[in-house]
């Protein structure tokens, strides 16, 4: 904001008072464009000449208009907040005639972030052509990390670079938040990026249906907030939520076509979020299970366990494989979610009594000292080697890596941590102990169950923004600090247990605050600087 305006040219006394008061402003002002902030320090861009330099003894000769002060800029408000922010001397940008956004030359793959920020800020998108006054300009190029990006306001223009087209987009998120918020990106050099590679939201869609629309939208939200995996479990006990080619006769009633996948896939893309799919498997697989009875698993009795298939039966892997060998080649992204929780043949005392068909084909698989939690283990490895074919990296839930067997669990299988409440439960830090790579889904924290079944309670964006950080893998306590690599991410799960519990529309309002927690830890895991009332009334202001 400018501070003082000064028509025309003064002489005399009149010039005295004048550059006097120019001085002091220049020296006292404070705030940023937007008229808050913090005071600025002195600087080399005031105008204006001291009142000891001004001559007595002759009327001065006619000086130039004395050139705008702004105070010094404060960084941008975000979420989640920009990890660095060199303040500097100007108006900043505003989305304003004859402004527009382009793309530098070599940076073609920007179009579609160009266009989607043109029509966020109401302004034209020109395409591949130079820069202008007041014009947003992309471009790929720098050495810094994947998702980074250099934001930069100065003599009217912003420039957004990054070294790949996701750091970009974030570089684009971060100035429409800006503006929404203030109606301004304040001047300066924004230097960004994550603290974390993955970030995200995990939904289970086989208890309860939700609609294509609905899963656009928490991209749309998602891709706001600079978060980019969306985990989608479309298989359970209770739904099949997926059109499939292969086995169409576990489809639900209600479902999504491939047709909706693929629109869904396409708007992920575009938004730089990967889709991570998920089949659960030896257990939770109930919706299959209904149309193949002969598969489910049961005991010495003959009393079959819900949702358990009878992984000694090579038909059990057949059915399974040919699955995860359809959605590997529906879904682009690198990886792919095989389950591997809560096997109920593994919940009894004795495995190998209750189930002795399993016994004998551990043993004759792994070896006369194998057990049926080798041939769980062991199964775990099989569908990691299926979409390990595709090109996918599998991802696994703890309670499937078990310790002190014949069969070991794949190193490169990515461990999504989710309770320590189970029989025989692991510490994360034995996992971590043992070099394998960890993301958090802590359900003490992440988890949002439908209904608050079995003592789960809905998180809250505040406990998650005060209180976790991605050490905090299992109850409220972290793990070392020096885990911290291995620790990839974190999303939010939400699970549709008791799925009458609340409609689409109370779930997308109940997880908006937490997701939000989420995004602020896992782009920055230092303790925030804005308080939880300051960070909440942001969020509405620029979301």
């Amino acid at each position: 904001m400018m501070r003082y305006s000064i028509r025309g040219p003064h002489k005399g006394p009149a010039l005295l008072a004048t550059t006097v008061a120019l001085a002091t402003v220049a020296a006292c002002s404070g705030g940023s464009p937007s008229g808050s902030g913090t005071p600025a320090a002195p600087s080399g861009t005031t105008s204006g000449t001291s009142a000891s330099a001004a001559p007595t003894s002759a009327p001065p000769s006619p000086t130039p208009t004395p050139t705008r002060t702004y105070p010094l800029s404060t960084a941008p408000r975000t979420i989640p907040a920009v990890r660095d922010h060199e303040a500097a001397r100007g108006p900043g940008w505003k989305p304003a005639a004859p402004a527009g956004v382009v793309v530098a030359a070599n940076s073609a793959g920007l179009a579609d972030e160009g266009r989607l920020l043109a029509g966020e800020l109401g302004i034209p998108y020109r395409g591949t052509v130079a820069a202008g006054p007041g014009d947003v300009e992309l471009a790929l190029g720098g050495t810094g990390a994947r998702e980074s990006y250099t934001l930069t306001v100065r003599d009217n223009r912003v420039r957004i670079t990054g070294p790949d087209e996701a750091g970009v987009f974030y570089g684009t998120r971060t100035l429409k938040q800006s503006v929404k918020g203030t109606g301004a990106m304040p001047e300066g050099v924004v230097t960004d990026a994550p603290a974390k590679p993955q970030r995200g939201l995990n939904v289970d869609i086989a208890r309860k249906y939700f609609t294509a629309g609905w899963i656009e939208d928490r991209l749309r939200e998602m891709a706001d907030l600079k978060l980019n995996q969306f985990g989608l479990h479309f298989s359970d006990d209770q739904g099949f939520r997926i059109a499939s080619d292969s086995h169409p006769e576990i489809v639900s009633a209600q479902h999504l076509s491939k047709a909706e996948v693929r629109r869904i896939l396409a708007l992920a893309e575009s938004l730089h979020i990967t889709v991570v799919p998920e089949i659960d498997s030896p257990g939770h697989l109930g919706a299959v299970l209904r149309a193949h009875p002969d598969l489910q698993l049961r005991n010495v009795q003959g009393v079959p366990r819900q949702g358990a298939i009878d992984i000694s039966k090579p038909a059990s892997a057949r059915i399974v494989d040919d699955l995860l060998r359809e959605y590997s080649a529906l879904f682009p992204g690198g990886w792919f979610h095989v389950g591997a929780d809560e096997y109920q043949a593994l919940t009894v005392r004795s495995p190998s009594a209750s189930y002795p068909q399993l016994a004998t084909a551990a043993r004759q698989k792994y070896g006369p000292q194998a057990g049926v939690q080798d041939l769980a283990e062991g199964w775990l490895n099989d569908r990691a080697a299926v979409v390990r074919a595709a090109g996918k990296t599998a991802k696994a839930w703890n309670d499937g890596f078990f310790r002190g067997g014949v069969v070991t669990a794949d190193q490169r299988i990515e461990v999504e941590y989710w309770t320590g409440k189970e029989i025989g439960a692991r510490p994360p830090a034995e996992y971590l102990a043992e070099g394998r790579k960890v993301v958090n889904l802590n359900d003490e924290y992440l988890y949002y169950v439908l209904g608050e079944p079995n003592q789960f309670t809905y998180p809250t964006g505040r406990r998650i923004y005060e209180q976790w950080t991605p050490l905090v893998l299992r109850g409220t306590t972290p793990v070392a600090a020096r885990y911290a690599p291995q620790i990839l991410g974190a999303r939010l799960a939400v699970w549709c247990d008791l799925s009458a519990a609340q409609t689409q529309t109370q779930v997308a309002n109940g997880i908006r605050m937490p997701l939000t927690a989420l995004a602020q830890k896992v782009w920055d895991a230092r303790t925030p600087t804005l308080t939880w009332d300051q960070f909440r009334t942001l969020a509405t202001r620029v979301r």
